[in-house]
């Protein structure tokens, strides 16, 4: 097999945006204060900022484990330059990261990684960058399917554009935007996700941009709309601001829980389960276990 041709394109997307995160979230906590509705607190802000920052050492692997594939087994380059090729690339990356945020949920051991991100029980703009720093080393995979065809750099753009959409649907600040709320992911619709009182949350609006597209397709349903005080956090509270317990605390959990449950199925099954899964209980453990929450 010819290797495909690699172009040497990786705009740094990501952070020449970050002076614009900055001013945005200065903006909302200026309009928080003059509404009088405080959605800050400094100490989890700064738990939230210092895991993004803890984040950024891996987030290489997926263009470096994209890269190989397309290198040695695509099956056909697609012209970088075509219009169908970038929007091919939109949804590749949107619909690998639908199943990689899904799994983040279903999974024990993933969520043990993106727990991080919905641990915050404030929700701002800060909570956007509350970054797992080990949840690319299971989501890479999803994408790998992509690079049988689509060049890297387009899969490394809308990686980062990604990324980039979701940092504003992290505020209280936009409430409703209508019809949007159903075709795009807005604040509206992340808040539910984010939520631990709004059932079936956590399994709620789990694609990045095109709710509509992903969500409400019969075989992908998973779309929820807000209609009720949304309450934030993990359902079994981290009550730590460090930004190193904050990432592993779960794994922790997990090391517990194969040390006292017994047979090999059974560890297994603690894994790659999800995470409310006990012995005799569903995949995704029982809803009637979850502790109810003060709105």
């Amino acid at each position: 097999m010819v290797p495909c041709n690699v172009l040497n394109i990786r705009p740094a997307l990501s952070t020449q945006a970050s002076p614009y995160f900055t001013v945005l979230l200065l903006l909302e906590i200026f309009l928080s204060q003059v509404r009088g509705k405080p959605s800050h607190a400094v100490n989890d802000g700064i738990s939230s900022i210092s895991a993004g920052l803890v984040s950024l050492i891996v987030r290489s692997i997926e263009l470096v484990s994209y890269t190989y594939i397309f290198s040695n087994f695509c099956l056909v380059q697609l012209p970088w330059d075509s219009p169908w090729t970038w929007l091919l690339g939109f949804l590749g990356v949107d619909f690998g990261y639908y199943w990689a945020h899904r799994m983040g949920h279903e999974i024990n051991l993933m969520w043990a990684a993106h727990q991080a991100h919905h641990s915050s029980e404030y929700y701002n703009l800060t909570t956007a960058l509350r970054q797992s720093a080990l949840q690319r080393y299971g989501a890479w995979m999803f994408y790998l399917p992509m690079a049988l065809c689509v060049p890297p750099p387009i899969f490394y753009v809308h990686s980062q554009f990604n990324l980039l959409y979701q940092f504003w649907i992290h505020t209280e600040t936009i409430k409703s935007l209508g019809p949007l709320d159903y075709i795009l992911n807005t604040p509206s619709d992340h808040r539910v996700h984010h939520g631990e009182n709004v059932p079936p949350s956590p399994h709620t609006t789990i694609s990045p941009s095109l709710v509509y597209f992903f969500n409400l397709s019969v075989s992908l349903r998973t779309f929820e709309h807000e209609e009720e005080t949304v309450v934030y956090g993990n359902v079994h509270p981290i009550n730590t601001f460090d930004p190193i317990s904050i990432q592993f605390l779960h794994h922790a959990h997990i090391f517990r829980m194969l040390w006292v449950t017994p047979g090999l199925s059974n560890k297994l099954a603690i894994l790659f389960k999800g995470p409310g899964w006990s012995p005799g209980l569903p995949r995704l453990g029982d809803p009637k276990d979850i502790p109810k929450v003060r709105k």
